[in-house]
């Protein structure tokens, strides 16, 4: 129980890193090399993708 909280918190943020890799515009083996590697190491993969991955789309004008 102790860990529950904590381990489903990382299972939002992975799942939310993802959707947002599958929507960016990045090259296709991009976007599978950041799916695999938030996969593979779940903390250190999302906190990587999260300073340093492809964004998702935007607006530009």
């Amino acid at each position: 129980m102790e860990y529950g909280i904590l381990g489903l918190l990382i299972l939002v943020a992975d799942v939310y890193a993802i959707i947002n890799i599958v929507s960016s515009r990045a090259s296709l083996a991009a976007r599978a090399l950041w799916t695999l590697l938030v996969l593979v190491l779940p903390i250190v993969g999302f906190l990587v993708w999260f300073f340093a991955g492809p964004r998702g789309t935007t607006a530009t004008t």
